[in-house]
This record gives structure tokens, sequence and C-alpha cells, in this order.
């Protein structure tokens, strides 16, 4: 199973971090970096990068891609290779994921209308905007498309789709290889739980 990962400036890390350890751990499994050219593509924190291996030339038709978002979300909606690649790739792929608001460059491909889907709950609303129903959950699955929420979300996306990919064990004892028992120190990851005030200071970090 060859899974691509599409990468542009100023992604989130995680985004594309998260699925990647868990379904580059999976036997049977690669998965690659791709970019409009291979190449060292820069972070939203600016500190850090990601090497793409190959081009969307080189990988036009992927089992499995996961595309992740972030601040360059924006600028990539107008990035018609991008798009483009995603939108060809998808008519083969045996799943078309994303995390956060890598939901909305799957809008801009069109292939949202008239389906669930999920982003960042800062955003997620404007899913509406591209034909979509936006659903307040952690991964939304509607046929071959799985969508997961911000950030974080993307491990509990990949691991949806390994189970589905292998089956329920493989998912398992990849999440057990990884320790993935999450226990934050505080109950702030939503903003239906965090105190007030808070969610407009996480917004301003990432807005």
């Amino acid at each position: 199973m060859h899974v691509a990962i599409p990468l542009y400036p100023r992604y989130t890390a995680l985004d594309a971090v998260g699925p990647y350890t868990v379904l580059a751990f999976a036997p049977g499994n690669t998965v690659t970096f791709v970019a409009a050219r291979p190449g060292e593509v820069l972070d939203d924190q600016g500190g850090l990068t990601l090497t793409a291996t190959k081009s969307y030339a080189d990988l036009p038709y992927p089992d499995v891609i996961v595309v992740p978002g972030g601040p360059g979300t924006a600028e990539a909606l107008n990035d018609p290779a991008l798009i483009e690649w995603i939108t060809v790739a998808h008519e083969r792929t045996r799943w078309t994921t994303s995390v956060c608001s890598g939901s909305f460059l799957l809008g801009a491909a069109g292939l949202l209308k008239g389906r669930r889907a999920t982003s960042h709950w800062g955003w997620v609303e404007h899913l509406s905007g591209f034909g979509a129903q936006p659903v307040n959950e952690r991964v939304v699955i509607d046929d071959k498309i799985i969508t997961a929420a911000g950030v974080s979300a993307g491990i509990d996306m990949a691991l949806t789709v390994l189970a589905r990919m292998t089956d329920v064990a493989t998912a398992q004892t990849v999440q057990l290889a990884m320790e993935y028992d999450p226990q934050p120190p505080f109950d702030a990851g939503s903003p239906r739980t965090a105190p007030a005030g808070i969610a407009e200071r996480a917004l301003g970090l990432i807005g």
C-alpha cells in the first residue's frame, strides 16, 4: 500500500508527521512525501523542514493520500498543481484523507460536495462553502473520504485508516508500539471544555 502526503509551504508538521508515523510503522506500507518538485519544504513555524522525495508527477496514483493542513492552506488553495494532483489521485485512491484545514484542499478539489467532513474547530463551519456538511467530530468517514479535526486528530484518523487498510489488530499493535495513550495534563483540548478566554487566545496562535 503506497501512501502519499503532499507538502506545501507553511504546513503544520504534526498534521503530516503524525499520520506518517502511524502508517509507516505498519508492515508492507510505503509512505512518501510529495510536492510540486522534490526537495525540502518549510513548516508553519519556520524551523522544521520535511523532504519531498517525489514530485506529484512521480506519484500520480497512490493508494492513500493524506493532505495536511496549516496556515499555508490559504495560499495552497490557489496552487493549481496541488489541487489537480488531489483531484486526479482521488480517482484511484482507496482512501482520500485530510488533517485539520487539509479538508479545505479536498473541498477545493471538488471532493466534498454533499459529504460530511470535519476540520479544525475554528474553521470547520466554513467547509459549507465547498458544499460539504460540516461535522464537529474528531474523525469523519464518508465513503472513501476520511477527514480529521485539528492537528493531533490526524493520529486518530491514521489509525482508523490503518484498521481498514489491514485489520483492527494491526492498528492496535501500531498504537501500542507508539504508546499512543493520550492523557493530557489539562482538559482544554476542545472549545467545549477549555476555560473562558482560552479559545480566543488559541485562535490568535494559529490565525
